[in-house]
């Protein structure tokens, strides 16, 4: 019997990447997608979507007809706790929290009380040139702006009166 679970899928998946030889941001290029989303898709931490599969089959030749159902089924997102002692993960973890508080209060200011959504959420990672001439990360997160609501009862749904014909 085959072994189909997510560390299984997520190997497989990896080794076509490796063996194509491009880079996320190449198969980005190639497929429309963020360098950081080919990456989630290829972690199974996101579904591709049935539009992209061509383009993305078209980018890694290699990718089995399963390979490609897998990824379209909708994933078990999920993290390994102990990813956060990964010094790069860390070190965003911290950055976050450092900065997290001035975010929020920024956020506040220019769109009201609310948050950003990691759900409707663009994100990637980009290389440049510093004014030293040092390499430098560019992490862009680009998430939709969702208000908070005001709790009225009379807007619950689930508390209106249906109505009877």
């Amino acid at each position: 019997m085959e072994d189909n679970s997510k560390a299984s899928v997520v190997k497989k998946l990896q080794a076509v990447k490796q063996k194509n030889g491009k880079s996320y941001s190449q198969l980005a290029e190639e497929t429309g997608l963020t360098n950081v989303y080919v990456a989630q898709l290829l972690k199974r931490q996101a579904q591709l979507k049935p539009q992209t599969a061509p383009k993305l089959r078209a980018a890694l030749p290699d990718l089995t007809d399963d390979l490609l159902e897998e990824m379209m089924r909708p994933p078990l997102r999920s993290y390994d706790p102990h990813l956060i002692q990964e010094p790069t993960v860390y070190r965003l973890n911290e950055a976050v929290m450092h900065f997290g508080e001035s975010i929020k209060e920024i956020i506040n200011e220019e769109f009201g009380d609310g948050i950003m959504s990691a759900i409707d959420f663009y994100c990637s990672v980009d290389k440049v040139k510093g004014v030293d001439g040092k390499d430098r990360v560019v992490v862009t997160f680009d998430g939709k702006y969702l208000p908070y609501s005001e709790q009225k009862s009379e807007h619950m749904v689930s508390r209106q009166t249906p109505h009877r014909n």
